[in-house]
């Protein structure tokens, strides 16, 4: 059987109090959506369709490279009137997954647990226990513990309000089923609504069984309706990044305080890493990395036995095995570190490359330059790379000294062990191994007295 995911996302989301589509807000810098498409895609054999409402254009805009078929619910009828948008994607054969645009946590095992649920004789329905189950529809169970039908919180009486086991609205069924379900739905309720979930005891009365399951957690089925639960289920992923991170070999000072708004292609081993450090895109980490308090590291490559101080910034950058970065050192992006560098703090690289053993410790910017091997760069340093309409190369030759407070017009090169004394504007190349500066002479004016206020 192939599988049609149907992912429910048109809800205004109202106490979000926000214009912005409730399915665009985020966690971990993507959005809900995005999550809870990531999850169904990892499916084999499943197409997905998106029903979107409520700042829909919006939606497809932003989300435009996801691989689905979109479809517009014009009036936000219920859920039920939701599915029966896609009702022309739905073949008779096909496994129907039923997921909803606000619950970003869902695993993968969960949903194939519910599946495997799915035949001609039986539907899947993921439920969860609350100890205040107030807003979900109750799971009304007959004595012996088959489920009957599910009763919407505004249709509840007295009893059915007592029920802890509450629907997540998260269904697989088979494809002609659903079909023939959805075509009797009716909206005689308190809400006038088209409810999916009127689909599980017409189900029971055809003879149907109505498995279910249950998620670990409970965060993992929970929705966003508000800016509170948006944040708790930040937290909650977080968290979960940072219990894989040590199951993977990585010391966390505190688990706590690391976000985690990407990926990491690689993670070697013994990697120390101290509070608040946002890791976001795609990320290598070496052998014996410590990474120090508030920095944050984007698209980077970080070696082996490199040390990164604390608030600084690696941003789509290279840093080269054994260099030591920081603290308040920023790495801008193609900024490309050899070995053994030494960046310094208040040092800014960008789109620069230092090879082996230079040290830029202090108070510089580096911008559109290539420096060598062994080169020292003095406090106060500043590769003066644009003109106000184009940017030009500073080229740095292996050996080569550079005096505090320097300004080096670009284009310009400083030959192999030259050194620039301290306090220099060089606008033209300098040569091998000599000394080259460019100061005013210095006097002192006899007699000179400093200024005093009038009285």
């Amino acid at each position: 059987m192939d599988i049609k995911t149907i992912i429910l996302a048109a809800g205004q989301g109202t106490r979000m109090r926000s214009s912005k589509p409730k399915v665009l807000h985020k966690v971990a810098d993507r959005a809900l959506l995005q999550h809870v498409y990531d999850t169904s895609a990892q499916l084999e054999k499943n197409s997905i369709v998106i029903i979107y409402g409520h700042g829909g254009e919006l939606v497809k805009q932003q989300l435009s490279d996801l691989k689905a078929d979109w479809v517009e619910q014009k009036q936000q009828l219920g859920t039920g009137h939701a599915v029966q948008q896609a009702e022309g994607f739905i073949n008779d054969e096909d496994k129907v997954l039923i997921l909803y645009g606000d619950v970003p946590l869902l695993k993968k095992a969960t949903i194939d647990k519910l599946l495997e649920n799915v035949s001609q004789q039986s539907i899947g329905l993921l439920t969860v226990v609350l100890d205040d189950p107030t807003g979900y529809g109750r799971i009304v169970r007959a004595t012996d513990g088959s489920v009957l039908k599910i009763v919407e919180q505004k249709d509840t009486n007295d009893q059915e309000k007592l029920i802890t086991e509450g629907n997540t609205g998260i269904i697989a069924t088979p494809g002609n089923l659903l079909k023939q379900w959805l075509s009797k739905l009716e909206n005689g309720n308190a809400q006038n609504e088209f409810y999916l979930t009127d689909i599980i005891e017409m189900a029971v009365n055809d003879g149907i069984k109505v498995k279910t399951n249950q998620a670990e957690s409970v965060d993992e089925v929970l929705g966003v309706n508000d800016r509170s639960q948006l944040a708790h289920l930040e937290r909650v992923y977080q968290l979960e990044q940072a219990q894989q991170l040590m199951v993977q070999g990585v010391t966390l000072r505190d688990p706590s305080r690391i976000d985690v708004r990407g990926k990491f292609d690689q993670l070697g081993q013994d990697i120390e890493i101290d509070i608040n450090v946002l890791f976001e895109g795609s990320n290598t980490i070496g052998n014996n990395v410590t990474i120090g308090a508030n920095c944050c590291i984007k698209n980077a490559i970080i070696g082996d036995d490199v040390v990164i101080l604390a608030n600084s910034i690696v941003e789509d950058a290279v840093v080269g095995e054994r260099s030591r970065i920081g603290p308040f050192a920023r790495l801008r992006p193609l900024a490309k570190l050899a070995s053994d560098v030494h960046i310094g703090n208040f040092v800014e690289i960008k789109k620069s490359t230092v090879a082996t053993g230079s040290k830029i410790n202090h108070l510089s910017y580096i911008g559109d330059a290539t420096i060598g091997s062994k080169v020292n760069v003095g406090a106060g340093t500043i590769t003066c790379n644009y003109d106000g309409v184009n940017k030009f190369r500073t080229v740095i030759e292996d050996g080569a000294f550079i005096g505090s407070d320097t300004q080096l017009i670009a284009p310009v090169t400083v030959g192999k062990g030259a050194t620039i004394g301290a306090g220099s504007t060089i606008t033209k190349d300098t040569e091998e191994g000599q000394l080259t500066l460019s100061r005013a002479k210095q006097i002192s004016i006899k007699g000179w007295q400093r200024p005093v206020k009038n009285k």
